[in-house]
């Protein structure tokens, strides 16, 4: 099959139209050595090191750790986009990059939650939804449901981290103003989740996912 023309739309990810890459569905090979996955890995490895640098910090805000946590979550879609330029598809980038995001964000919740940077009862709130993605997420695997990523999840994902970023850096209400936003969305998101992903397994079919 050809690939679509690649529009600044297309290469954004704003335009997905159109079936995902066969490379990406369930049952192909993860094919790990790609450009994109090769940044998906470098983001994760990151990961412990800004949590090593931030619990060792005192006060959680250190300019090495938010330095890391921005990087790895302002690389959110560039492994996306290199493979929309290279056409490198795999089965495992569709698996590691909301798998990443996900850590990134406990990660930024464990830290702020240490040093109190942040409102505990919304931390909690939000690593306990982050946890329920990821097991549900692997339910949904096992059972053969793939998972695509919604517009309202993408949307909850950047007022969280940003949230997080913050509180890393300053003392501010944005950042608890950017964190409620971020939870609400992130909420709503997985419930619609939720509705899908039983629709889709009930059918046998790929659900959308927050």
């Amino acid at each position: 099959m050809a690939r679509a023309s690649l529009t600044k739309r297309r290469l954004l990810g704003i335009d997905r139209s159109g079936p995902p890459p066969a490379a990406t569905l369930p049952g192909h090979p993860l094919n790990p050595w790609t450009i994109p996955n090769a940044i998906g890995f470098v983001r994760l490895a990151l990961i412990p090191v800004f949590l090593v640098l931030a619990l060792d910090s005192g006060d959680g805000r250190t300019a090495s750790a938010s330095t890391i946590f921005a990087v790895v979550a302002a690389s959110d879609y560039l492994d996306g986009i290199a493979a929309r330029i290279t056409g490198q598809y795999s089965r495992l980038g569709v698996l590691l990059d909301p798998v990443t995001d996900r850590l990134l964000v406990a990660a930024g919740v464990v830290v702020c939650w240490k040093f109190h940077l942040q409102p505990r009862w919304a931390l909690a709130a939000l690593l306990g939804r982050e946890l329920v993605m990821l097991v549900v997420a692997q339910l949904g695997l096992r059972r053969g449901v793939d998972i695509r990523v919604s517009w309202l999840g993408r949307l909850a994902v950047w007022p969280t981290m940003l949230a997080l970023w913050l509180a890393m850096v300053s003392v501010t209400w944005v950042a608890h103003a950017l964190l409620y936003i971020g939870l609400a969305a992130s909420v709503a998101a997985t419930a619609l989740y939720v509705r899908d992903g039983l629709a889709a397994m009930s059918r046998g079919g790929p659900s959308s996912s927050a």
